[in-house]
């Protein structure tokens, strides 16, 4: 039995995705070139999922969406999380950091209109943050041409490690920023000395 319980386990831990019981069983059909009695592959599984309880081991075995995988046990959430948020920002350039915040805070929201705030064309940048699962496309506008709504992903909030889009800072909490070189003029000083200007 140990020789079939080590075969599920290399099936599970290469899957991408939860992978069941009938997949298991046509792909050692297969591989052995004989049918796998269920209930064999059922007490295997078992084996595995007792097996993995144990606390010397990180990950678990997790029956979820119809079928099995590897997860790791939710003590260690926290370390995976900073691990992944600090690897994306690493990897997010300064547009697509500029095209994100636009997104969370104006979400759902089109191209056209991150284009319209940014002022630059924001193709690349779509596309990265859609690789990294960072964004998702929600829907279509009921705009001409019906162009894609982009919103945040769950994957966003892991990278920013907020619970809920309710857990974002306000505008109301940026401060502005103040003039680097003495005080902010104000507009009778501006009238008097028209060469110095603010920063935008």
């Amino acid at each position: 039995m140990d020789f079939l319980k080590q075969h599920i386990e290399a099936l599970i831990f290469v899957s991408p995705q939860p992978i069941g019981v009938a997949d298991m069983s046509a792909t050692l059909a297969e591989a052995f070139q004989a049918e796998i009695p269920e209930n064999d592959l059922l007490q295997a599984i078992a084996q595995l999922h007792e097996q993995y309880q144990s606390p010397e081991y990180a990950f678990e075995l997790v029956e979820i969406a119809g079928g099995f995988q590897f997860m790791t046990k939710g003590a260690y959430h926290n370390t995976i999380a900073i691990h992944l948020r600090q690897t994306a920002r690493r990897r997010l350039s300064q547009a697509a950091l500029e095209t994100l915040a636009i997104i969370a805070y104006k979400q759902p929201v089109t191209k056209t209109e991150i284009e319209a705030i940014r002022g630059v064309n924001c193709d690349y940048a779509l596309q990265k943050l859609l690789e990294k699962e960072l964004v998702v496309i929600s829907g279509r506008s009921e705009g001409p041409g019906r162009p894609l709504l982009y919103s945040t992903s769950e994957k966003f909030m892991d990278y920013l490690g907020i619970k809920s889009l309710n857990d974002l800072p306000k505008p109301k909490d940026f401060k502005e920023i103040e003039n680097s070189v003495g005080q902010p003029l104000d507009a009778a000083e501006a009238e008097v000395h028209p060469s110095v200007h603010r920063e935008n």
